[in-house]
């Protein structure tokens, strides 16, 4: 026996001497390291935090504001088992099956879905803003992509598809092509022309008919733009950051950079809601854990979609909170209720 040969067997037994020894130790370990990281198809929402937008709003011409306008967000944690036990315990952790939140979707497909609602929310607030303020916006385009496909729908389309024309047809924005299926008939076979990741394919989809007789290909699209402001203005995101539901705060945000009297007249004010590119303030997800996370922050005011104000109002009265919860249904709702402060 050479002496390579010695030195494996003595370290060897070395080895299944440990073993032997801490077998118990070792299993346990490797429970807990399981426990701890294997992820369970669930995930776990508790109240979040806030972002003060006035560092996120670039904008040429800037007027200061004395108090602060915030976004609020929901913390998001992966269904490990530590935290599935604690969301038995802690009454503001609540525990939702996965497939609740990603519609069978893949991983990269939320993902790819949360950054195109934000990139929505960005430009409905940009342009909703300047319509309120005395500057001007040129919209150039309007880019439809795809965020969603129905179990109904037959189809080769794909989620991100940004759509190009409809059986040669070019669509300006989602009502015309909602009207323009609906001149079609059922089990038509529609070829639709789409973009992804810089490359065009011709997709195909058949036409149904849904209870209420309107014709469908079963896909839903966001709407982001193409334009151009009078002053360049831009928001800066974090790679970690989507969805829409910041959009009525971001467009409150550039719209007192843009105006000369601040409308936040030294309060802290947070707030969420969707928002469309005419202004209108559309209901969200998870705002109990937002008015949580506000409270949390110190906030005065909380702005809130009309369609969440109740639950906003019970979460208050239940944790007897302190914060104001005022609901808008536009940003010049919004804009006006601040300047009457």
């Amino acid at each position: 026996m050479n002496y390579g040969d010695i030195m494996f067997n003595k370290l060897y037994e070395k080895i299944k001497k440990f073993f032997k020894e801490n077998y118990k130790f070792l299993i346990v370990m490797s429970i807990l390291i399981f426990l701890f990281y294997y992820e369970f198809p669930f995930v776990i929402y508790k109240s979040g935090g806030t972002i003060n937008l006035e560092d996120r709003v670039v904008i040429d011409k800037e007027y200061k504001e004395e108090g602060s306008l915030s976004m609020s967000y929901v913390t998001a944690m992966k269904g490990t088992a530590p935290f599935i036990i604690l969301s038995y315990i802690l009454p503001d952790w609540d525990l939702i099956p996965l497939k609740e939140v990603t519609n069978d979707n893949s991983y990269d497909e939320v993902i790819e879905v949360g950054k195109e609602y934000l990139n929505e929310g960005i430009d409905n607030a940009i342009i909703s803003a300047f319509r309120e303020s005395d500057y001007s916006i040129d919209i150039i385009k309007t880019i439809s992509r795809v965020i969603y496909i129905s179990e109904d729908a037959k189809t080769n389309i794909k989620i991100g598809d940004e759509i190009i024309s409809v059986n040669d047809k070019k669509v300006k924005n989602l009502d015309e092509l909602r009207t323009y299926i609906n001149t079609l008939k059922e089990n038509d076979k529609v070829k639709v022309k789409v973009k992804h990741d810089d490359k065009e394919y011709e997709r195909y989809a058949i036409v149904y008919k849904e209870k209420d007789d309107s014709l469908k290909i079963g896909v839903a699209f966001s709407e982001t733009y193409e334009y151009k402001t009078e002053i360049p203005v831009s928001i800066k995101m974090k790679d970690n950051e989507s969805g829409s539901s910041g959009g009525l705060m971001m467009s409150l945000a550039i719209y007192n950079a843009l105006t000369k009297e601040d409308i936040t007249h030294g309060l802290n004010i947070v707030g969420t809601g969707a928002i469309t590119s005419d202004g209108v303030v559309e209901e969200i997800d998870g705002v109990k854990y937002k008015v949580l996370g506000a409270e949390r922050n110190h906030a005065d005011i909380f702005l809130c979609p009309e369609e969440n104000y109740d639950e906003a109002v019970k979460i208050k009265k239940k944790r007897n909170l302190k914060i104001e919860i005022v609901k808008v249904k536009t940003l010049k709702e919004a804009i006006e209720y601040l300047n009457s402060k």
